[in-house]
């Protein structure tokens, strides 16, 4: 519980850098919270999280910003059943778990329904490139991770949400009356 609060207090820190934060972040599950197929594992395993996605995600319950996830796994049933285990089923507003041919945008759009945030106001982490690819067309700052999520992802995902965000009001500045 030490690394996690360590990792919660980096994590604030870096959050306490920049001005604007988004009002929801996404995650995919495999490979992006934890290091494993769903498919390829059995509800009755002990499941367990990257080194620094507890703290992540408590440093943004903490700041007040939003969590939920887009996954598509084919196995919805021991996805959830590993976040009950893991205790941190109830740090997510919206839940998307279902296996679609789409990169996403299914589960993006049932986000944004149950939250009303809007996709520029979402930050999203996943492991797999078509999926960054494609959510970014819709307007959410996407960031591909190849470790799973962790502080430096963290830290570059707040950075380039940032630089949207700045970008956009500039541009709404910009714009003839």
């Amino acid at each position: 519980m030490e690394e996690v609060e360590q990792v919660k207090a980096e994590a604030l820190q870096i959050m306490g850098v920049f001005q604007l934060l988004p009002k929801l972040v996404v995650f995919d599950l495999d490979y992006t919270l934890w290091p494993f197929y769903c498919e390829c594992r059995s509800k009755h395993d002990t499941p367990y999280l990257f080194p620094h996605s507890r703290g992540i995600l408590h440093a943004l319950k903490r700041q007040n910003v939003h969590s939920a996830i887009a996954s598509k796994s084919p196995t919805p049933d021991i996805a959830t059943t590993y976040l009950d285990k893991l205790g941190i089923r109830s740090m997510f507003v919206a839940e998307e778990i279902f296996y679609s041919w789409t990169h996403k945008t299914d589960h993006f759009q049932k986000i944004h329904l149950k939250t009303g945030i809007p996709y520029n106001s979402m930050l999203f982490f996943d492991d797999d490139n078509n999926n960054i690819q494609e959510i970014s067309k819709i307007g959410v700052t996407s960031i591909l991770v190849r470790n799973g999520v962790n502080l430096e992802a963290f830290r570059n995902g707040l950075a380039k949400f940032s630089q949207n965000g700045n970008a956009a009001k500039k541009n709404k500045q910009k714009r003839p009356k």
